[in-house]
């Protein structure tokens, strides 16, 4: 698995995940459950990560949406 994107926007990671499981690239979110630990303010970035064959596929499936990877 290799991180495709880091945000701390929920709506950013929902519209990639969306984007990619239409591409048929599977993705999993990491770092979820880490508003227990933040007390929900939105602080901890989550990260989207991707079978290492599908990254540069996922790669572009982000820049034709303008998503930014949040590097």
């Amino acid at each position: 698995m290799k991180e495709l994107l880091r945000s701390t926007d929920p709506t950013i990671m929902a519209f990639a995940s969306a984007l990619l499981e239409g591409e048929d690239i599977d993705c999993f979110q990491m770092d979820v459950n880490m508003s227990v630990l933040e007390g929900g303010i939105g602080i901890f970035p989550r990260r989207l990560m991707v079978r290492a064959d599908d990254y540069d596929d996922a790669l572009v499936v982000m820049r034709d949406n303008e998503i930014p990877l949040g590097r």
